[in-house]
């Protein structure tokens, strides 16, 4: 299919992502329950819509905010994953004392709300520990080591996706700040640091999903892809960071990119998405750290403009098969990165148009809402939905326990069910 054949389908719908389950339906003693109305939801989609968690991180510990609360039911009103920070200066100040009691009730908060928790992430250059300066690179890679054991490790039961190291492309080649990381990576290779990242959290956490990340979507990253595979380090999905700070990048570059990386046969995660709601940073601008402002006001124009540009983004990026994973990076204006308005809510709580844009396509039109329908003279009935998990009730018996099943996407597949 060509890329402009992919924009079409991708503005059209996400077929691919509809899958059908036939439920045999029965009574406690097995007998088919016929011509017998039924009411079927979605619970949970398969297709990861996240969001970052830092926002929320003081909630769960006791210290929020006034309006966090209702920041809290505003994300898992939209989302089924969340990013926490695991930024290691911050995480670990002092050697020894990482923060995994106040990181673990974050996780824990979002759990218990049946929302997905990944971490963020085990290695990167940047905010790497201050205290590692100065020390010899053997000593740096064994703490690095340690690190990532630990907390992969740690989190087993409440983390099961890691962004395992993030932004190799620039590694060994940092300089906007002096840190301990990018010396080793200068002296023992991109594919080294990976190697180690990748197997350290991989023995202390098998049945985590582990990312390689980047911004860089540059042939510099296929190319490190490529070299990774060919070194027989396993990933489990490509990350891609789509930062629009500068302005929407289009459904025809999107699809490219996507078709670009897909060809490594992984499952894609967009994991960093942002799109601003006033001003566009300057274009001459390279390093979007580098466009520091005192504010940056979200603007009525600019929030019609972001609901615009991201209901277009979902719909590009959903529509692509290979794309298993979206993150938006900001659920509020309140703290953002860079002081920017790429929130999708406004820094006193209140909804830009972009949340009830997403709201309405993640619980609207990708959705099934609790609907009646009835069983056949064997009692059965097709439940056709985008793929997830799925419950289904007793319509004149409002009380009586849900039974559940899934939906698989691409499937046509058959469930038996007691009510």
């Amino acid at each position: 299919m060509t890329t402009t054949a992919r924009v079409a389908a991708a503005g059209a719908g996400s077929e691919h992502r509809l899958g059908t389950t036939t439920l045999q339906v029965t009574d406690a003693g097995g007998a088919p329950l016929a011509d017998t109305e039924v009411v079927v939801e979605q619970t949970r989609h398969a297709f990861t819509f996240g969001n970052i968690g830092f926002d929320l991180v003081g909630l769960a510990n006791g210290r929020g905010e006034a309006g966090d609360e209702e920041l809290g039911e505003r994300y898992v009103e939209v989302f089924n994953a969340a990013t926490l920070p695991f930024y290691w200066r911050d995480f670990e100040p002092e050697p020894g004392r990482p923060r995994t009691d106040e990181l673990r009730r974050a996780a824990e908060w979002f759990r218990d709300r049946g929302v997905a928790v990944k971490g963020h992430p085990l290695a990167w250059h940047t905010l790497a520990p201050q205290w590692l300066l100065d020390r010899p690179l053997d000593e740096v890679e064994d703490t690095l080591r340690e690190r990532i054991r630990r907390d992969a490790g740690g989190f087993a039961d409440l983390i099961d996706t890691w962004d395992a190291i993030n932004e190799v492309v620039i590694m060994p080649v940092f300089e906007a700040e002096e840190n301990a990381i990018t010396p080793l990576a200068r002296e023992r290779g991109r594919i080294h640091m990976i190697r180690l990242a990748f197997e350290e959290a991989r023995a202390a956490n098998p049945k985590a999903t582990l990312l390689l990340n980047d911004f860089d979507l540059s042939s510099a990253y296929e190319c490190l892809i490529e070299g990774v595979l060919e070194a027989g380090i396993r990933l489990d999905a490509i990350g891609l960071q789509t930062h629009m700070h500068q302005g929407f990048r289009g459904e025809e570059a999107l699809v490219k990119i996507a078709d670009r990386f897909a060809r490594y046969g992984l499952p894609l995660h967009f994991t960093e998405t942002s799109l601003v709601s006033g001003d566009l940073m300057p274009r001459h601008i390279v390093d979007l750290n580098d466009w520091q402002v005192d504010e940056w006001p979200s603007t009525p124009e600019g929030e019609a403009r972001q609901a615009d540009e991201l209901e277009r983004h979902y719909r590009a990026l959903v529509g692509h098969p290979a794309v298993e994973s979206i993150t938006y990076w900001g659920i509020t204006d309140r703290g953002a990165w860079l002081n920017a308005p790429i929130g999708l809510l406004r820094a006193d709580g209140t909804p830009k148009p972009s949340f009830d844009a997403l709201r309405d396509l993640v619980k609207g039109e990708w959705w099934m809402p609790p609907t009646t329908t009835r069983t056949d003279a064997a009692g059965r009935v097709a439940v056709r939905g985008f793929a997830g998990d799925y419950a289904v009730r007793p319509a004149r018996a409002t009380d009586a326990a849900a039974a559940t099943f899934t939906v698989a996407r691409g499937a046509d597949a058959e469930a038996s069910v007691s009510l």
